[in-house]
């Protein structure tokens, strides 16, 4: 049995943050799958593979319900996780070794998979390869990171937290619903504003991409995971869950909401629903209640139910950061080889997944232990 308290575990784990870190990897896995078969045509100007058979059910605006909350939920537990690194570290060892943890393999990945990335993206669509200077993150305007934006993102708000945590700003004590607070209309006005001012979309440079709109949102989902930690918010029991079903039960609600005006905001024809102001402020409002919801479930989900480790989840949970790092190129191998086969693309779509997962977490296991045991 699992000691409750959560803050002492075999290996130092706490077995559901690693269970939900994992599963949320594999609903990148799903994401990033869907838009293979998604039918608007757009992803497929710059998606490793572009499929001609689509399938609706993987379009965009399903795909979105999954982006809501995806990076969030994983932004929340790398902040839950810092303090306690940055405890047992001096500040100087605290970033030399999110460097190695973040930055080496990003570093490894943009050297070697983003280049892997353009060749398939080029030979999927019967296009000539191009000069190998143009097949690295500075020099490709369409793609530029990709998904491996996440690693460097993270080690910037690690820094940040460094340097907060070393100037010792004195703040009035604040308990977690009043930082929830705080951060929902924080981030609602900061959405609002990049939105409606048109300033969405996405900064790429060299060293960090990231999406204007997002990243005080994860940069304050960040802050709160590392507060959860400090109060030791989980380290008590469960309590009461009425919140816990009162949210199953109706955060449905804001999600359809979200899911509508996002719609909107695609098919606009020259007619508001209410006004444009009015419009992006319920997108807004929509998704971030959506996000507050939707990762209070999932915690408490994990939390509740999930607590536990087993032979397989802990192989999992060990293989996810890596999963990561390396799932988008061999997706696009996977999604290659069923290019021009007749199944239907609704079965494609779960071969996809399921041959992606399996296929990464069998290489990052191998690379475990048959090469990372013997340098």
């Amino acid at each position: 049995m699992i000691d409750k308290s959560q803050e002492k575990v075999a290996w130092n784990r706490i077995y559901w943050l690693d269970n939900l870190r994992t599963f949320m990897i594999f609903l990148v896995v799903l994401y990033h799958a869907g838009l293979v078969y998604e039918t608007s045509g757009f992803v497929g100007l710059f998606w490793i593979i572009d499929d001609p058979d689509t399938n609706s059910l993987v379009d965009i605006p399903n795909l979105m319900i999954i982006d809501i909350f995806v990076m969030a939920v994983i932004f929340f537990i790398s902040g839950y996780l810092t303090p306690s690194s940055l405890k047992t570290k001096t500040g100087w060892a605290f970033l030399k070794a999110k460097f190695k943890r973040l930055m080496l393999p990003w570093i490894l990945a943009v050297l070697t998979l983003m280049p892997l990335y353009k060749v398939i993206f080029l030979y999927s669509r019967n296009l000539p390869q191009e000069s190998w200077t143009t097949y690295f993150h500075w020099s490709n305007g369409i793609w530029s990171q990709n998904w491996l934006w996440f690693l460097p993102v993270l080690f910037l708000f690690n820094v940040l937290f460094l340097f907060f945590s070393k100037i010792k700003i004195r703040l009035p004590h604040i308990s977690v619903k009043t930082a929830t607070g705080v951060i929902f209309v924080c981030c609602l006005i900061y959405s609002f504003c990049m939105d409606f001012f048109n300033r969405e979309g996405w900064t790429k440079t060299i060293l960090i991409d990231f999406q204007n709109e997002r990243l005080l949102i994860y940069f304050m989902i960040f802050l709160l995971g590392s507060l959860c930690f400090k109060l030791r918010l989980f380290a008590s029991g469960s309590g009461s869950k009425k919140l816990y079903f009162f949210i199953l039960g109706t955060a449905w609600i804001p999600v359809i909401v979200y899911r509508y005006f996002y719609i909107q905001s695609f098919t606009f024809l020259g007619d508001y629903i209410f006004s444009e102001m009015i419009d992006t402020l319920l997108l807004w409002l929509s998704f971030h209640v959506s996000l507050l919801c939707v990762l209070y479930f999932l915690i408490g989900t994990f939390r509740y139910y999930l607590d536990k480790s087993g032979k397989i989840s802990s192989e999992l949970n060990h293989n996810s950061y890596n999963v990561y790092i390396i799932h988008v190129v061999v997706m696009g191998g996977v999604a290659l080889g069923l290019l021009y086969t007749t199944i239907p693309s609704l079965l494609k779509f779960f071969v996809l997944i399921i041959a992606t997962y399996a296929v990464c977490n069998l290489i990052v296991s191998f690379y475990r232990r048959a090469i990372k045991a013997r340098i």
